[in-house]
């Protein structure tokens, strides 16, 4: 009897889990997601395939991914984000809704810019074009994840877990389904006869950001709350009758409260070696997936599949098992604990990558393409899932947005800067693809290792933030 009352305590706490996706805010989060998402579309799979399709070599083709880069380091903005307002729209919009609202313009812009372009003929202006998306959407990322992170309270620790879940279905659904569509799109164009079927497949897509903008309305905004040492400073410069002298220490007292102390706070919250560690983690930990990722659309035109194929296969039937997976993931990581999720993603992520070597092996096979792509995805999601939870539960809530862009980018800088080499590493290899998704594999151990060596310390640190807000909840009056 009492096993019985144990599986049925099991099941209701797994259905009450659940219950959480049934919050209203998680749709306003699964937006953001999508916001976030389809700006990748444009200057990954899109661009790629379009530099593949117009004759560049797959070392150009990787080397363009550098302008990814922009992820890593735009934590050095976001305190400016976090503190300047977008004349006439943040007085009406909110400050995180202006900042996107306006970025989300940009990248409209430069749609429109690239349905002029040739890439044989001008690819410094495609590749500048796909620089000033990448600066844009990822200046908007900052106000994008602190508008996330402040629909939930910080008292609510599952919701977070179950939030960044739908933040990562919505960022997927944004470049998976967000590129199944441009692909159907650029080969309906061809197939139509249109001869810049991919100039055409951008203009439609603007229309992409203008509904998103639309949607983006409908998600509230709070009061932003900033807590600097220094109260009521103003920018620097903003007053043109003060010397140099105090100039220069309005500025240093500026660059303190907005990006030192930020900084000194994640020391100081999580400890030197705990924050060490983690930054080392957080760094090393989807390399070896970047470096797949940044071929694989290439690989696969390579070995015969078609623009409609991918778009089914890597973009309808991943979206699928991402959203599936996604989900199960965060609850998985609620009931097992974020460090023992990260290390079964860790394996899985090596073990799918090693699928891809199978396929190049095999050649053109539809089902094996699929059965690698759904492990894939499957991996992936869970792995983007626990990693979102994981740097989510760190942030100290005074410094949202400088300190979540500060850790998210440094993983962006692990993956972007190593894998922007992934085309010249195949072209070294003499184009083995079988050999390069082995290498791959095997890139996921460093970070293995890192995150072995402060799993205790790391448990314990986690355990000791739920239990902290958890006595909170308990203190308060019923």
């Amino acid at each position: 009897m009492t096993q019985v009352k144990h599986v049925q305590s099991g099941a209701s706490s797994f259905w009450e889990s659940l219950r959480i996706y049934q919050d209203r805010r998680m749709a306003k989060i699964a937006l953001l997601g999508f916001i976030s998402g389809f700006p990748w579309v444009l200057i990954g799979s899109a661009l790629s395939l379009w530099l593949k399709e117009d004759g560049l070599s797959r070392s150009t083709i990787g080397w363009a991914g550098l302008v990814f880069g922009v992820y890593a380091v735009n934590f050095l903005w976001a305190p400016l984000v976090d503190r300047v307002q977008i004349p006439f729209l943040s007085d009406r919009l909110g400050r995180r809704r202006a900042w996107i609202v306006s970025l989300q313009l940009i990248i409209l812009l430069g749609l429109v810019i690239w349905s002029f372009s040739d890439p044989a003929a001008n690819l410094a202006i495609v590749i500048s074009v796909a620089l000033m998306i990448a600066i844009a959407s990822a200046t908007q990322d900052i106000s994008v994840d602190a508008l996330r992170i402040e629909q939930v309270g910080e008292d609510e620790g599952n919701v977070m877990a179950a939030g960044a879940a739908v933040a990562v279905v919505g960022w997927w659904t944004g470049f998976k389904l967000g590129g199944a569509a441009t692909l159907f799109l650029a080969q309906w164009f061809e197939q139509a006869g249109v001869v810049d079927y991919w100039q055409a497949t951008f203009l439609v897509l603007g229309l992409v950001i203008v509904a998103s903008n639309l949607a983006l309305m409908f998600v509230p905004e709070a009061k932003h709350r900033i807590s600097f040492t220094t109260k009521g400073q103003t920018l620097p410069g903003s007053n043109a009758s003060t010397g140099h002298l105090q100039f220069l220490k309005r500025l240093c007292a500026w660059l303190a409260d907005t990006l030192v102390a930020p900084l000194l706070s994640f020391f100081r919250r999580n400890g030197i070696p705990i924050a060490l560690a983690v930054l080392g983690f957080i760094f090393l930990f989807k390399i070896g997936e970047a470096f797949l990722g940044r071929m694989s659309i290439v690989f696969y035109k390579e070995i015969g599949f078609s623009k409609n194929d991918i778009a089914v296969y890597s973009k309808g039937l991943g979206w699928v098992t991402t959203v599936a997976f996604t989900i199960l993931g965060g609850l998985f990581a609620v009931r097992a604990g974020l460090v023992r999720a990260m290390f079964l993603a860790g394996f899985l992520m090596a073990a799918t990558n090693l699928l891809f070597s199978l396929l190049a092996w095999s050649g053109k096979s539809e089902a094996l393409f699929a059965f690698a792509v759904v492990m894939d995805d499957l991996t992936g999601a869970f792995a983007t899932v626990t990693f979102v939870a994981f740097i989510s539960m760190l942030v100290d809530r005074s410094y949202t947005a400088t300190q979540y862009a500060l850790l998210a980018s440094i993983g962006t800088a692990g993956r972007t800067l190593f894998a922007s080499s992934s085309g010249a590493m195949v072209d070294w290899l003499n184009g083995d693809w079988g050999l390069f998704f082995i290498i791959t594999a095997a890139m996921v151990t460093p970070s293995l290792v890192c995150l072995w060596m402060i799993r205790h310390r790391l448990a314990a640190m986690l355990a000791g933030v739920e239990v902290s807000r958890l006595g909170k909840q308990g203190s308060a009056p019923p």
